[in-house]
């Protein structure tokens, strides 16, 4: 069945509020516009979300390619490769420039959403969130097994985080954190982000309840509508967030130029 004009546009709405909660939910350190391209860098953290040009209009697909030369000198400025995240936002003309200069697609990710009202939070604990916001940068390095030298990157992300955020560690019975996530609550929207079990703990159902438990406490505060990224191929937390109410909205991918560092 094809799709109305007026379906496109619902659905490029919804993209567009989901994707701006994004950014409020995840900051990175410095963002410019080049038209409605946001070139967002980080240079004390590299996830590809801090890190990547975000085209947020279809119909802006003027000089794409200076556009494109110039977000790669921001980008060595900040000593990262250049790469763009691909959402449906960005200009078809985008889409084809890059398909013809050989960009490399890789990391594509799944936004799903879920109604908050209509889900069974049976399986959540009452849990308040830690308001140490060092211990929480300490438990989400070691859940991760990330170096310690993102310590201090993580912590200004953290730190910069605009809309209420409920800080999640989940630890067992000897004290060492075995689980984290992050609940954002923005208006009616809560996101979860930084979601992780420790390779130790998993297939015990702690993902699910610290999940649950973290939207729970979202709904209390307001929240209506949840919305997750998650990688298309990890199947587990797919699984995880379906089997909770989540359905998928949009997807999106990451692209480099090739031969180019990831």
């Amino acid at each position: 069945m094809a799709i109305t004009e007026a379906e496109k546009m619902r659905k490029l709405a919804v993209v567009r509020r989901l994707e701006a909660a994004g950014f409020r939910a995840w900051p990175a350190s410095s963002t410019g516009f080049d038209g409605t391209w946001a070139v967002r860098l980080t240079a004390s953290f590299p996830a590809k979300r801090l890190n990547s040009v975000n085209p947020l209009d279809p119909s802006d697909n003027c000089d794409i390619a200076q556009r494109i030369e110039r977000a790669g000198e921001a980008f060595s400025a900040f000593g990262r490769p250049i790469i763009v995240r691909q959402s449906p936002l960005a200009p078809p003309e985008l889409v084809d420039y890059l398909d013809a200069n050989g960009w490399e697609r890789f990391a594509e990710s799944i936004v799903m959403t879920a109604d908050l009202t209509k889900l069974d939070f049976s399986a959540s604990i009452e849990r308040i969130p830690i308001r140490d916001t060092a211990r929480y940068v300490e438990a989400s390095l070691l859940v991760h097994e990330r170096p310690s030298a993102l310590r201090a990157g993580l912590t200004d992300i953290l730190e910069a985080i605009r809309p209420p955020t409920g800080l999640f560690v989940r630890e067992n019975d000897a004290g060492s954190p075995i689980a984290v996530a992050l609940a954002i609550h923005d208006a009616d929207l809560a996101g979860l982000l930084d979601v992780a079990v420790h390779q130790g703990a998993r297939q015990k159902g702690i993902g699910r309840e610290l999940v649950a438990t973290a939207l729970r406490y979202t709904v209390h505060k307001g929240a209506r509508t949840g919305w997750v990224q998650v990688e298309a191929d990890n199947a587990a937390g797919l699984s995880l967030y379906r089997s909770l109410g989540f359905t998928e909205a949009y997807r999106y991918v990451y692209r480099a130029p090739p031969g180019g560092t990831r």
